[in-house]
């Protein structure tokens, strides 16, 4: 097992001496100098940043910790103020994502990037990908890549660097054809959505005419369920990333381990808070995911609340490494549903129960109003859609859920074929269209 390619990649973004090994002392010391120059430019350029820094010196700030003293950002910011955060002219403006976001307004997140700022994600997607792929592979990308710019588009650029093929394919809609442009394109290496892949290898599991032997997984909570099928399926090994828009697509990605996310730290400063209160929670422990951005032009982020839960690795990772390593995302922590006792359970702890059945091509829930009480409406697409199938998956999977809900929400699970079932592409979450709250 290699060490992560992204530890001498850091090394060289850092500026270490010839011979020199990178080491966590170092890294703070170039994240503490990103950090004052990120806060003075932040402050000087932006207008909610000159706003919300007013009072605040960067020169403050004598180690990486000191950050946790400045007041954080949230998504909501950005949907109700995105010119203000603005720290260039438009021209120099050269892609403009938009969003959508929760909350009470509605409002769409737009994100914004320099070309500059988007050379930075090809970088470490050019790094990052080496982990798992060489000049001799051909890698199909089932996310969104027409536009330049765009995820797709960067990842076929950093692809290219070492000579590796990179093809766009996009979202998968057609499954029979997705599976088609593998055999057809000689595909080895997948990048892709997971719940997108899992659906594919469950409705094309193992044959002879592909040559997939690795799976990288983005965009969206991985599940263990996901995982195993897939490499049961296709013997092929599984990778994650995390990333978002907002970190510039690349986060931090697995190493040959496949044990948590080494992180893009270069470019990107990385806390763990509890939620509750905004606290540093200590190594270990179970917080939300809050980043700040180092080297960004456009649209700098300072101390930006994801929502993702996750934890800091405490010990080393088995490939040897001294970059810190995140562990799996947990969940999103705003997206849960209340149950009658207090206790909630989210989109993720369904994605266990439910993707574990190996005839789950793909689901959808929502919590209704049904007579005057509240229900779990489980939609799953299945691989096998005769009526005694159909009847067979709905009475395991009323069971296993049943042991997450414990009897304290009615629940309704129905079966449809491919036709009938439109899959929640991204950021999957139960969808509340209850009239009232648990």
């Amino acid at each position: 097992m290699r060490v992560t390619p992204l530890e001498a990649w850091i090394a060289s973004k850092i500026a270490l001496p010839a011979g020199q090994k990178c080491n966590l002392q170092a890294i703070k010391a170039y994240q503490l100098e990103k950090l004052r120059e990120t806060v003075a430019y932040a402050r000087a350029k932006s207008r909610f940043y000159g706003r919300l820094l007013a009072d605040f010196d960067p020169d403050d700030i004598r180690s990486v910790e000191d950050i946790s003293r400045l007041p954080f950002t949230y998504p909501e910011d950005i949907a109700g103020y995105p010119n203000d955060f603005i720290c260039v002219s438009p021209q120099d403006i050269w892609r403009i994502v938009t969003l959508p976001t929760s909350g009470t307004t509605g409002k769409p997140k737009r994100v914004f990037f320099t070309d500059d700022d988007l050379e930075l994600t090809v970088d470490f997607f050019h790094h990052g990908m080496t982990t798992l792929s060489d000049g001799s592979d051909r890698v199909m990308i089932f996310m969104s890549g027409s536009k330049q710019g765009s995820v797709g588009d960067l990842l076929v650029k950093g692809l290219d660097r070492f000579s590796c093929t990179g093809i766009v394919y996009g979202p998968i809609y057609d499954y029979e054809a997705a599976y088609k442009a593998l055999v057809k394109e000689k595909i080895t290496v997948i990048v892709g959505i997971p719940s997108q892949i899992l659906a594919l290898v469950r409705t094309h599991p193992a044959r002879d005419d592909i040559a997939v032997r690795k799976v990288l997984l983005s965009a969206d909570y991985i599940s263990s369920a996901a995982v195993s099928a897939i490499t049961a399926a296709w013997g092929a090994e599984v990778y994650g990333h995390y990333g978002m828009t907002e970190t510039g697509f690349g986060g931090g990605v697995e190493c040959q381990a496949r044990h948590g996310y080494h992180l893009r730290e270069s470019d990107l400063y990385f806390e763990i808070v509890e939620p509750s209160d905004g606290c540093r929670v200590p190594d270990g422990c179970y917080g939300e995911i809050v980043f700040t951005t180092l080297n960004r032009k456009a649209m700098p982020l300072i101390r930006y609340r994801t929502g993702d839960k996750a934890k800091f690795f405490t010990e080393p990772c088995p490939c040897g490494t001294v970059l810190r390593r995140l562990d799996h995302i947990a969940g999103r922590i705003r997206d849960n549903a209340k149950l009658k006792d207090g206790k909630v359970f989210s989109i993720t702890e369904l994605d266990e129960i439910v993707l574990a059945n190996p005839s789950v091509v793909s689901y959808n829930a929502a919590l209704e109003t049904r007579s005057g009480y509240d229900c779990l409406v489980i939609t799953v697409q299945a691989a096998d859609t005769r009526e005694s199938a159909a009847k067979r998956l709905e009475e395991e999977l009323l069971k296993a859920v049943q042991r997450l809900t414990k009897d304290q929400i009615r629940l309704e699970i129905k079966t449809v074929d491919a036709e009938h079932f439109t899959p929640q592409v991204l950021k999957r979450h139960i969808e509340d269209k209850r009239t009232g709250c648990l």
